[in-house]
């Protein structure tokens, strides 16, 4: 595999869609029969969705799920053919590598796969060798996915790997003095440093995958009140101004389910994109860079977490933690 490093080109590409633009926009003509999809997540909030439009699109859906009980009555009665559910928990690399063997022995290829599931602002709690757990659920398990997976990603003819990121990038650079937090815990910052490591692994991917023709992308999705949020009470959510003393969304900019699955898909099955990789999208568009304190608008990104040489260190510090990749 080409250890080539990527020149990012955060340059946007005068896309037909827009913040507004849902899924059944994105999705108007396009035909995935005979393709293969991964969706983690897929079974509530922008997951779920996105199984939605993909298995309408006549894609083959698998969903790793951490809870599969709840995955077969969440996807139950979606349109197309009947989507296949995995056990797996991103915090236990070992599941990961028993959902991604199984999906070896099941699939020929992998066309998509999209790393939607996730976690946000949780309290202090340590995985595996006492890895902070929202780095652990975000980056190091979708980092074992896909490097076991990376075989059947190279399978298929023009393969796609799409991370779901979040404007929270913005809130730290990978905190590479001390990434599991063993001076002190800040679920923000925490939950920061996994949204850049989810760009960082992007960039790099693509960098290594862009010879067998395997592309990434990394995305924020906008600003949407699906489950991601249940570590936040009722008060913060009021207090941040995301809702009303009700419960109603008032947030300038929120976006509906079908609207933040938008950007994903359009990174998933664009042929603007085609040729392209290692790229942070957002509101159906590539991001511009930004080191402004206050980003003004949206469809920013910071440089730091598309910058190829932090991509590369956190690419060999994740799979030395792991044991997995690089891929090849």
């Amino acid at each position: 595999m080409s250890t080539r490093t990527s020149t990012v080109q955060q340059h946007p590409l005068n896309s037909p869609f827009s913040a507004a633009s849902a899924a059944e926009d994105v999705m108007a003509g396009v035909d995935l029969s005979g393709r293969t999809a991964v969706v983690t997540g897929g079974y509530s909030g922008l997951g779920l969705e996105t199984v939605r439009a993909l298995a309408a699109a006549g894609a083959r859906v698998i969903v790793p799920a951490r809870r599969p009980e709840a995955a077969r009555k969440a996807l139950a009665g979606i349109p197309g053919a009947p989507c296949e559910i995995v056990p797996m928990d991103l915090t236990d690399l070992g599941s990961v590598r028993a959902a991604a063997a199984h999906i070896r022995e099941t699939a020929g290829r992998v066309d998509l796969l999209m790393a939607v599931a996730g976690v946000m602002v949780t309290p202090e709690r340590r995985v595996g060798p006492g890895w902070e757990y929202q780095l652990t659920a975000n980056h190091f398990g979708h980092f074992t996915l896909v490097s076991e997976l990376h075989p059947l990603l190279r399978a298929a003819p023009g393969a796609r790997v799409v991370v779901y990121s979040s404007g929270a990038h913005g809130i730290t650079d990978f905190r590479w003095h001390d990434p599991h937090f063993r001076t002190g815990y800040d679920r923000w910052q925490a939950y920061g440093q996994a949204k850049t490591a989810n760009v960082l692994f992007a960039v790099h991917l693509d960098a290594l995958g862009r010879g067998d023709g395997v592309r990434a992308f990394a995305l924020h999705p906008g600003s949407i009140i699906t489950g991601l949020q249940r570590e936040l009470t009722h008060r913060e959510q009021v207090d941040l101004g995301w809702v009303d003393e009700q419960g109603a969304v008032i947030g300038e900019g929120f976006k509906s389910l079908s609207q933040g699955a938008a950007t994903g898909l359009w990174a998933a099955t664009s042929p603007l994109l085609a040729g392209r990789g290692g790229l942070y999208l957002e509101d159906c568009e590539v991001a511009r860079v930004t080191d402004e304190a206050e980003p003004k608008g949206d469809g920013w990104v910071r440089g730091y977490a598309v910058d190829p040489a932090s991509a590369a260190r956190l690419w060999e510090l994740s799979a030395a933690a792991t044991g997995s990749g690089p891929v090849g």
